[in-house]
């Protein structure tokens, strides 16, 4: 029965000390969290994210690749295809 008693007693301990571990890292998560939060909400929300400057010459390939897919798949006809190349080129 004494070795019963010391099993219970290990297990009771060991489980405390564990919820005792968990409760910590969960307040200190939670208080991170609110930190973070926090900050967000000092910073200034009149200077909306810019996104950053893209590459005209790379803007015109995406265009004219989505152009070359709608003609592949039978939408643009040859005279539309070449006269949006066109624009596309031109601008």
């Amino acid at each position: 029965m004494p070795g019963l008693i010391r099993g219970v007693a290990r297990t009771a301990v060991v489980a405390g000390t564990a919820t005792a571990v968990s409760n910590r890292v969960s307040r200190r998560q939670a208080g991170r969290w609110a930190d973070q939060e926090e900050q967000q909400q000092q910073q200034p929300a009149s200077q909306p994210a810019q996104p950053p400057p893209s590459d005209p010459m790379d803007d015109k390939i995406a265009q004219l690749q989505q152009l070359g897919q709608l003609k592949a798949q039978g939408l643009l006809s040859d005279a539309e295809f070449e006269q949006q190349k066109a624009r596309i080129l031109g601008s």
